[in-house]
């Protein structure tokens, strides 16, 4: 909702912080962008460069709706956060792994529920887990202890680790593997829609809600109008003020006739 109604960039939007926004006008300042980059080629080797922007120097201010504001507000109290503090997170068990430790005694446990055959087993088990297909917290918990010892031992795939490098930055392939493939799974969308369309929706529906071409612009962050007016024909809708005016003239020389 953030993106839809400053068409920020990814980089814009995953670097704002508290203090970009003043609450009481509703405005936003982009006056930095973050840039996700190998670490070899950062400074400091970590996996974020935050750099100064735009790219002309000026800082682009642009307001946004109270209702937005609002409930900005409303996740800037839940979420305790400082002046300094990024507005969107992405925040990590970095102790996740260090709890795979030792699961209670399967003798004190009980047994699971009959499977399609009528067995059971008793929880906290591999059986239990694999042939009860009981995912409960002490066997998922036996599960993963046996395959961590099995990926230590060399005899298992390794699979994607759990944690990512980030220093609190949103990566753009996590948000667009666990936040927005899921939405759009849920939408049930008959077309496939990049997460970059939000901001390229934002320019359209300004631009044939009324607004100035020019205030798009600065809205933006193009460096030239030429760009802007590219999204001029982005919707179905377009061409219907032309029929419009067409169609006036055309009754009022008929009304003529």
């Amino acid at each position: 909702e953030t993106d839809m109604e400053t068409g920020a960039r990814w980089g814009e939007l995953t670097e704002f912080r508290v203090k970009d926004l003043d609450i009481k006008t509703c405005i936003f300042t982009i006056s930095r962008a973050a840039v996700q980059v190998n670490p070899r080629f950062h400074p400091q080797g970590k996996r974020f460069l935050v750099k100064p922007y735009p790219k002309n120097g000026k800082f682009r201010r642009f307001k946004v709706s109270r209702q937005l504001t609002d409930k900005i507000v409303a996740h800037i109290e839940g979420k305790r956060l400082g002046p300094d503090d990024l507005l969107f997170e992405l925040h990590q068990d970095p102790d996740a792994r260090s709890r795979l430790c030792a699961v209670p005694n399967p003798e004190d446990l009980g047994w699971t529920e009959p499977n399609a055959a009528g067995r059971t087993y008793r929880h906290g088990t591999l059986s239990a887990y694999s042939a009860g297909k009981c995912h409960c917290e002490h066997c998922r918990a036996a599960y993963a202890i046996s395959r961590a010892e099995r990926r230590a031992r060399g005899t298992d795939n390794p699979r994607r680790p759990r944690l990512v490098d980030t220093d609190g930055h949103i990566p753009r392939d996590w948000f667009r593997e666990h936040v927005w493939r899921p939405a759009l799974a849920k939408a049930d969308l008959s077309i496939h829609v990049p997460f970059k369309f939000m901001r390229h929706a934002h320019a359209s529906w300004l631009l044939h809600g009324g607004a100035d071409l020019q205030v798009v612009k600065e809205r933006m962050g193009h460096a030239k109008i030429s760009t802007t007016e590219r999204y001029l024909g982005t919707l179905p809708e377009v061409d219907e003020t032309a029929l419009d005016a067409f169609a006036k003239i055309r009754n009022r020389t008929q009304k003529g006739a």
